[in-house]
């Protein structure tokens, strides 16, 4: 009987419905787990968990110089190149984080516009801190309302050109919703604001978060 009933919890979560008419299940079909290209990470960043979290560390070390590594900003992004259906969740801790996706010619040394994710027509980004979100592409910038979370839900169809952002936590609730023509594959990203103690994680989507 215990069993049963645990059944019908996780079914009843799995046929829950978001802010934009799917179902949890439907997201879950396309969950992709993102890992992180230490060879992308800004020197003060530290990966963990195997590359699938990163945090800001107090201080500079030893690092490996290398053409995919950002120089100026906190940025890292995702080792897996995304062109079908797709779906990840981000969980941030101790501040602002950008969370985006982007193409992988995004330029990588310097503090210039092309190389800042939101700022350039190569990459799309959610701004999350504790008050607020702002979605940015292209050096413009959108104010975005919704519940907050710490959890972030990245729901992509690269061939129908539909990137959505929610925020998830019991339910999901649509934040963002973005239709154009991507014309390269595409890769996760994030830009972690602020100093140390901010960190980002990628999480393994589950109808047991809901």
């Amino acid at each position: 009987a215990v069993k049963q009933s645990q059944l019908q919890r996780k079914g009843a979560r799995s046929r829950r419905i978001s802010s934009s008419g799917r179902t949890i299940a439907e997201f879950l079909k396309y969950s992709q787990q993102i890992t992180l290209d230490p060879n992308s990470a800004h020197r003060r960043l530290l990966l963990s968990k195997e590359n699938r979290k990163v945090a800001i560390k107090r201080q500079d070390d030893a690092f490996v110089p290398h053409p995919d590594r950002f120089t100026y900003w906190y940025q890292v992004l995702g080792r897996q190149s995304l062109t079908g259906r797709s779906y990840w969740e981000v969980e941030r801790r101790g501040g602002g984080v950008f969370i985006a996706v982007t193409y992988k010619n995004i330029s990588r040394a310097g503090s210039e516009n092309e190389c800042i994710l939101g700022f350039n027509d190569k990459s799309w980004a959610l701004k999350c801190d504790n008050n607020s979100y702002m979605f940015w592409y292209n050096k413009q910038c959108r104010p975005v309302s919704g519940p907050q979370s710490s959890r972030v839900g990245v729901y992509l169809d690269h061939k129908a050109g539909i990137l959505s952002f929610y925020s998830v936590s019991e339910t999901m609730t649509l934040l963002h919703r973005v239709q154009t023509t991507f014309t390269q594959p595409l890769h996760a990203g994030l830009w972690l604001l602020g100093s140390s103690g901010v960190s980002a994680e990628f999480n393994e989507p589950s109808s047991e978060n809901f």
